[in-house]
């Protein structure tokens, strides 16, 4: 067994349900009692009598989608932003970037999603639009110190001084320099991509109430946890698994290159 082998598991085993298990639920899911164990259902039914395994096979596309969907975007977004803040010598581009991003960093993640998701709910687009709007500054942020510190190296100086351009130096050094940074902060950026996006369908802003969705799933069922725990249990251990999963893959990666590195010098 590699050392890869259970974080790979971790991040397979919900996103393989979530993309493959609509292949696998039943096209009209009939609905029998509620928070009924057993009755012929593997998992029971939930809070309004529907199968819980058809739900878990349905409801984790929307999820993981705009979970990556919202970190790609954040990405191409702030990390522009960011190589322009760190490496401009002109101070008034630098506060142009950063200043207002500052003021997005001030507001409460949560007040910001309730506010604007609140605006047209049940879109993906929106919620997809704002977690990459929550994250953007941090992320710009991490970017533009990690070009500040490549920047500053004799390398770069060197590149200026033979008359290379900027864009070709950003490109070509500094971004390819600071791609372990990057690496290091998506996969905490994409779990807490994760979180918001589970937090909106739990606050239900994300998704339709009546939609097949696993955070969804937590907040409909939590009242029978008892009765049923399937319902909220099953769910929520898929979000964690792929939480934790994707996050271990990028530390043992990191891991295996810091190895490689020393082991060639």
């Amino acid at each position: 067994m590699t050392k890869y082998s259970i974080p790979a598991a971790l991040v397979a085993v919900p996103v393989l349900v979530a993309l493959l298990g609509p292949l696998f639920a039943a096209d009209d899911p009939a609905k029998d009692v509620a928070f009924l164990l057993g009755g012929g259902h593997v998992f029971g039914t939930d809070f309004v009598g529907r199968d819980v395994l058809d739900e878990v096979l349905l409801g984790g596309r929307s999820l993981v989608l705009i979970a990556v969907v919202a970190t790609t975007c954040t990405y191409l977004l702030a990390v522009p932003l960011g190589l322009l803040a760190g490496m401009t010598r002109n101070r008034l581009a630098d506060e142009t970037v950063m200043r207002p991003l500052d003021l997005l960093l001030a507001v409460p993640s949560m007040l910001m999603l309730l506010l604007l998701a609140a605006l047209s709910p049940g879109d993906p687009r929106v919620l997809v639009a704002v977690v990459a709007l929550i994250n953007l500054p941090d992320v710009v942020r991490i970017t533009r110190a990690a070009a500040l510190s490549i920047s500053a190296r004799p390398a770069v100086e060197a590149m200026r001084l033979q008359g290379e351009r900027l864009p070709r130096i950003a490109v070509g050094y500094v971004a390819r320099a600071m791609r372990r940074t990057l690496a290091a902060d998506l996969g905490t950026r994409f779990t807490g991509a994760i979180y918001l996006v589970a937090s909106a369908s739990f606050l239900g802003v994300g998704v339709s109430p009546q939609a097949a969705d696993w955070a969804a799933m937590v907040d409909r069922n939590r009242t029978g946890l008892f009765l049923q725990p399937w319902a909220v249990v099953l769910p929520a251990l898929l979000i964690i698994a792929l939480s934790v999963g994707v996050n271990l893959l990028f530390d043992r990666r990191l891991r295996q290159s810091d190895a490689n590195f020393l082991e060639a010098r």
